[in-house]
């Protein structure tokens, strides 16, 4: 089973929900510090209400979210400082423990991570992914939303 990851950047909640459920996601994963969107369908509760009614779990993770000044650093193109940050900010107990269940629940389940990024190579869940596959050797794919739906890897 392959671990996917999707950001949902420049898409609707509806063709965001029909690429997960095209790809037989079981859960999202969502690894957003705060799981706030001024995109309609994409806070917290509004999003796990669209999943819940296509047959999609949901989880927010925050231990596994990019705190402020990553996402700070992130907007700079400081993408040292970037990783510093957030990478320092995985390494305890909790974060780990989340890495280690996300890692073996994918071996049974599609697990999806989701976070706000389209190009997964400037978002946080690039990292989270690098600490799974030291886990397990899933191979991992990057879901696309366009506009209209379709379904690409990126």
């Amino acid at each position: 089973m392959a671990l996917l990851t999707i950001g949902y950047e420049g898409s609707e909640i509806g063709d965001f929900v029909s690429v997960l459920r095209s790809a037989g996601v079981e859960l999202l994963v969502d690894v957003r510090d705060l799981p706030l969107s001024r995109k309609p369908g994409f806070s917290k509760n509004s999003l796990k209400n669209h999943l819940e009614n296509s047959g999609i779990n949901y989880r927010h993770t925050k231990a596994l979210g990019d705190p402020k000044e990553g996402r700070l650093a992130a907007r700079r193109g400081d993408r040292q400082r970037f990783e510093r940050i957030f990478r320092s900010h995985i390494a305890n107990e909790t974060a780990e423990k989340l890495i280690r269940d996300l890692a073996l629940q994918s071996e049974t389940k599609n697990i999806c991570l989701m976070c706000f990024e389209r190009d997964h190579k400037d978002c946080h869940r690039s990292i989270v992914c690098e600490q799974i596959l030291k886990i397990r050797k899933n191979p991992v794919r990057n879901l696309g939303v366009t506009k209209g739906f379709s379904l690409k890897a990126a």
